[in-house]
């Protein structure tokens, strides 16, 4: 099967996977949706107000692109058309993110994220990270292919969409400093900046405020119940009687003893841990499978040991991981995948109560995505030596 053939099977079947998410138990495992907040911003914007000024946005201004497309097709005010039609888009964000992973990975760890949708579950019908994922492995998959200014187009616009993206800027500056030299590698960082610069420059120059309070809001977020350092005190709250709280802000997050130092110890982790990733990877050759590996355990890093760990941050490890040649890294993934979907949405609320076997869970998750870190950054001799 030619690679064009591959290609197209696999969108078919991510498609099939994505119509599905509305059939079988999914159709019963509840939702929980983003949706609604979506459609707020995208009526607001609509009516000609000015986000950032006239009214609070937590995400970043790229953000606005996937929440105001559903209004092409769907009336104002009218939810079941909004989300409709956002759930359209983002299969066709879906869609194209395994397009683009066509283009490099093999036709089996395709299929992974062709399928990814079943694994996964029905949170990724309402929110907008497919996208934000299809653009990150995008400029991943550029890189590979040697076309640096759609990379650092693509890197530049993901940035501006939701941050996490920057992760991998470090990773390819190496790549291509030591592949190209230094004046290339600095025209690539120019181009990465000069995208979100035409991005997020408008609305800092008419909404400084709104803009600096999106990202403070979620720099200054507490502990978040799903995240490694909660199920560590979730697990100590079972086994010794340790008191915990449960209270909301833009989630559910957790608050007693130790609940601050685990926010602070988790931060302090997760730059240990892309540190760990960047400077191994800088320290070895510049091949393509280091390339791959590394730029996933950076996502991997941020992800894992973050102080919040939503449900939909899974979708950003979907196009990455399949990308790296190793099937224990594969299974871990999916592993984690569906750990995520056994507790979310089904049994979220059951696991906010901190009921003991839904929050074993949740730690088992964080393990495993632990686990998948320290993996990719154990390389095997081949790969250091080829």
């Amino acid at each position: 099967m030619t690679r064009a053939a591959t290609a197209l099977a696999a969108a078919a079947v991510f498609l099939g996977s994505w119509v599905l998410l509305h059939q079988l138990w999914y159709a019963h495992a509840g939702e929980i949706v983003d949706t609604p907040g979506y459609e707020t911003y995208a009526d607001a914007i609509v009516s000609g107000k000015v986000p950032y000024r006239d009214f609070s946005v937590e995400y970043p201004p790229g953000a606005l692109l996937p929440m105001l497309a559903p209004e092409v097709t769907a009336s104002r005010g009218n939810f079941g058309e909004y989300g409709h039609s956002f759930e359209k888009w983002m299969a066709g964000a879906g869609v194209l993110m395994v397009l683009v992973v066509a283009l490099w990975a093999p036709p089996s760890r395709t299929l992974l994220v062709a399928v990814s949708p079943l694994l996964l579950g029905n949170l990724m019908l309402s929110r907008f990270d497919l996208w934000v994922a299809a653009l990150t492995v995008g400029a991943l998959i550029a890189l590979l292919l040697e076309r640096l200014g759609t990379s650092a187009v693509a890197l530049g616009a993901a940035i501006a969409t939701k941050l996490f993206p920057a992760v991998l800027a470090p990773v390819a500056f190496v790549w291509i400093w030591r592949r190209r030299g230094r004046r290339a590698a600095l025209a690539w960082t120019g181009i990465v900046a000069a995208v979100c610069a035409v991005v997020f420059l408008p609305f800092a120059i008419v909404a400084p405020g709104g803009l600096e309070h999106s990202f403070s809001s979620q720099l200054d977020r507490p502990l978040q119940i799903e995240s490694l350092g909660g199920g560590v005190l979730i697990a100590a709250h079972h086994a010794f009687g340790t008191r915990l709280h449960v209270f909301t802000t833009m989630s559910q997050n957790l608050s007693g003893p130790g609940a601050h130092l685990a926010a602070v110890l988790s931060s302090v982790l997760q730059i240990a841990a892309l540190l760990v990733a960047w400077i191994a990877y800088a320290r070895g050759p510049q091949t393509r499978e280091r390339l791959v590996r590394y730029a996933a355990a950076a996502v991997v890093a941020f992800v894992a040991f973050d102080k919040v760990l939503s449900p939909q941050y899974m979708v950003w490890l979907i196009p990455l991981v399949p990308l790296v040649r190793s099937r224990l890294a594969q299974h871990l993934l999916v592993a984690g995948l569906i750990l995520t979907q056994i507790e979310f949405p089904a049994r979220y609320w059951t696991f906010v109560a901190l009921n003991p076997s839904v929050t074993t869970v949740v730690l088992w998750r964080d393990l495993v995505l632990v686990a998948l870190f320290l993996l990719l950054v154990t390389e095997p001799r081949r790969e250091r030596v080829e």
